[in-house]
């Protein structure tokens, strides 16, 4: 027997066989939204992950949302044009310490706008190859 409850932002699936319960954020509007929003990039999808979503274009995730809000995957070639913005990086609190992620919000325009969202998405989507590029090679 198995089954699904929701409480507040949460799913809670269970069944009645050993290691059988996952607890997993339920996708808001936000996500819902999003996901709309970047369909031009062909296959998008968002997987719960640590109380928020990754966002996926195939098998890599170019983005991240937490507390709904967005942040892209950056790296060496595409940080120096969000930093020109002023944009912000996705931080988080562990033991103490303020951590950074390569995630950086986009323009707070774009999230009005369809084409400029799909814009600073598509780089994200380029970083999260060439990051994959990478790690082949270091194998």
């Amino acid at each position: 027997m198995c089954g699904a409850l929701l409480i507040g932002n949460w799913v809670i699936l269970y069944s009645f066989t050993p290691y059988s319960l996952l607890i997993a954020p339920v996708p808001s509007e936000f996500i819902t939204y999003l996901l709309e929003q970047l369909a031009p990039l062909g296959d998008v999808r968002a997987r719960a992950m640590f109380g928020g979503f990754g966002i996926y274009r195939g098998e890599r995730m170019f983005a991240l949302v937490a507390d709904d809000a967005l942040y892209i995957k950056v790296d060496d070639v595409s940080r120096a044009e969000f930093e020109a913005r002023k944009l912000l990086p996705f931080r988080y609190e562990t033991r103490g310490e303020t951590k950074l992620m390569s995630y950086w919000q986009p323009p707070a325009e774009a999230m009005d706008d369809r084409e400029m969202l799909c814009e600073w998405a598509q780089k994200g989507c380029e970083a999260a190859e060439r990051a994959a590029v990478k790690k082949t090679r270091k194998r």
